[in-house]
């Protein structure tokens, strides 16, 4: 494959990504079709076809897609020297960030969550992240306790409760605003809660 096709090939596949956040954010996955997205893309069904098996696999991608930018922020700062509470503060700082990006992706977050109530395979893909956040930040809780820096609880559970506030709290920021407040709420709500797991007298 030549450099000039395979630069056609990824500018079409990219085409064909926009047009379906755009398709499945306006109608809804199940009302959108892929003659939908192909014309809104400008291709045709062969050339869907030729990039995306089927129409989950498509929606999968973008999650995917989505899901791999808030991994490399993630790393970036777990890649970073410095205590478990520290690092634990700094994935709170990146709430802004996340809320800015999410302020597009509502309408397709929301459908996510629709469709994994439906589609077994959909719901293993939204499930896994979530499962992978829960198990990073009890990690993190489990070190910062080994560190003497955080109160003894219950690992799981504070990571649990540290994911359903970043998730809710983030909603909250985007429905009621649409991220005009760049997720400083969110990020606010999170270091509460992280300062009260601190124990007293460390920094």
């Amino acid at each position: 494959m030549s450099t000039a096709h395979q630069q056609r090939s990824r500018a079409t596949r990219a085409r064909i990504l926009e047009a379906a956040k755009t398709c499945f954010a306006r109608e809804g996955y199940d009302a959108a079709s892929v003659a939908e997205i192909c014309q809104q893309a400008g291709v045709g069904k062969g050339g869907f076809y030729y990039h995306f098996p089927s129409k989950q696999a498509l929606f999968l991608e973008l999650l995917n897609g989505w899901l791999a930018e808030l991994d490399a922020l993630l790393a970036a700062e777990q890649a970073k020297a410095g205590s478990a509470p520290n690092r634990l503060m700094a994935m709170a700082g990146l709430m802004p960030q996340v809320a800015q990006a999410a302020v597009g992706q509502l309408p397709l977050f929301l459908e996510y969550l629709l469709q994994a109530l439906r589609h077994p395979s959909i719901w293993k893909a939204t499930i896994a992240p979530i499962r992978r956040y829960r198990r990073l930040f009890a990690r993190l809780v489990a070190a910062g306790q080994s560190e003497g820096a955080i109160r003894q609880v219950e690992a799981e559970l504070a990571a649990r409760v540290i994911v359903s506030l970043a998730l809710g709290d983030l909603l909250q920021d985007v429905l009621e605003d649409r991220g005009r407040r760049g997720g400083r709420q969110a990020a606010g709500s999170l270091e509460l809660l992280l300062t009260g797991l601190e124990k007293k007298g460390t920094a």
